[in-house]
């Protein structure tokens, strides 16, 4: 590889190629950014997960001192699968548009690669305070590498000043974001014939129960909508997102599987949804199963929770990611990311980055031109305060 950095562009051509969907492994994208950061002399460390198959990767650039500021993303991206792309996604697109199309161009490699391109910009600064990366394994399904990576980072840097997670904002400056749970429901039936639905249980139809009743909740939960805080929207949200069940369509199931998950507004008690949702199995819903057959069950297994992000414990990096946007007030948002985890440590934290978050998750993913370039701004910004320190 030339010691010539490549444009911010060129580096997500780069990563969008790699496909780091969350069920695969992410590490020949990793690998690439070790690479990459050696031929610039950069070290960086890898944080393994328990089996070897994943990693995150930490590094650093600058004094060896306190005070830093931490660049952080997520190098996972969600499926392509059923999506009507009219593009390859595992291919950076350019349309003539003004956008730049591929899975994870908005959600979240073009913050990334906007920090790569800057490597040599930084080794040419006279930095007062180093600059940290810190790139991450499965976000997107419940931020599980971070906390390693946190932990391994913080151990081993000194003690940063501000943490910059690269989700997409259209670079406003986000100081608080919702908590979000995932939990995985099995229902457990008895099987019979279709004709037959007295000697059996069905789970799917018991799934189905418990899906109508969460849809109940949420548009209670819909009218207590906060004005105070301006995510979109203003309330507790509710998702089922995958449903597995089933076997033949004249049988009556024994199991189904429910993926859902809820998100909270910061300040809001985060526990709410789960809470009630037991309540209701264990005196409803459960009871009205086992009285059909009483080997019928229902578990819950949490698959993950994020805390929120509430902005006043995020005040120092508001004020400098400000400052480096040119912006005048922060924002709330309705999605979770990292952000939290590195504030449960004691480091002040916000969200900015390049490109809409209606773009992500979608086909024809992109992120605008016009956004990896007032990235590469705030970066630049962000180089110029390192140096007055």
């Amino acid at each position: 590889m030339s010691n010539d950095a490549p444009s911010s562009i060129d580096m997500l051509q780069r990563l969008v190629a790699f496909d780091t969907t969350s069920r695969n492994s992410n590490l020949e994208l990793i690998k690439y950014i070790q690479n990459y950061l050696d031929d610039f002399g950069v070290e960086s460390t890898l944080v393994p997960n328990a089996d070897g198959t994943k990693a995150n990767l930490f590094a650093s650039i600058g004094p060896e001192a306190e005070g830093g500021i931490v660049l952080s993303g997520h190098t996972d991206v969600v499926p392509v699968d059923g999506q009507p792309w009219t593009t390859d996604p595992w291919t950076l697109s350019d349309k003539g548009d003004g956008n730049l199309y591929g899975r994870g161009t908005c959600d979240m490699k073009g913050f990334i690669a906007v920090a790569l391109s800057r490597v040599p910009a930084f080794q040419r600064a006279r930095l007062r305070v180093p600059m940290h990366f810190a790139f991450s394994y499965d976000e997107e399904i419940g931020c599980l590498g971070a906390p390693a990576l946190v932990e391994k980072l913080l151990g081993n840097v000194p003690w940063p000043r501000a943490v910059i997670v690269g989700e997409p904002t259209m670079m406003g400056v986000v100081n608080a974001q919702n908590a979000g749970g995932g939990i995985v429901a099995t229902f457990t039936g008895v099987e019979a014939h279709s004709s037959m639905t007295h000697l059996g249980v069905s789970a799917v139809h018991f799934a189905g129960d418990f899906i109508h009743w969460l849809n109940e909740l949420q548009d209670e939960l819909a009218q207590r909508r906060r004005t105070d805080i301006d995510t979109v929207p203003g309330h507790t949200t509710i998702n089922v997102g995958i449903v597995t069940g089933g076997t033949a369509g004249n049988i009556l199931a024994r199991e189904c599987t429910l993926n859902w998950g809820y998100r909270t507004l910061p300040g809001d008690d985060p526990w709410e949804v789960q809470r009630r949702a037991e309540k209701y199995v264990a005196e409803l819903l459960l009871p009205k199963m086992r009285a059909k057959h009483p080997e019928a069950n229902i578990t819950f297994k949490r698959r993950s929770f994020l805390p929120a992000l509430n902005p006043e414990e995020n005040v120092e990096a508001a004020k400098l990611a400000l400052q480096w946007t040119g912006g005048n007030r922060t924002y709330a948002v309705p999605y979770g990311t990292e952000a939290s985890i590195f504030r449960g440590h004691g480091i002040s934290t916000i969200i900015c980055g390049p490109g809409d978050i209606a773009q992500a998750h979608q086909p024809n993913e992109f992120v605008a031109r016009s956004q990896m370039d007032a990235c590469d701004a705030f970066v630049g910004k962000v180089i110029q305060w390192a140096e007055t320190r």
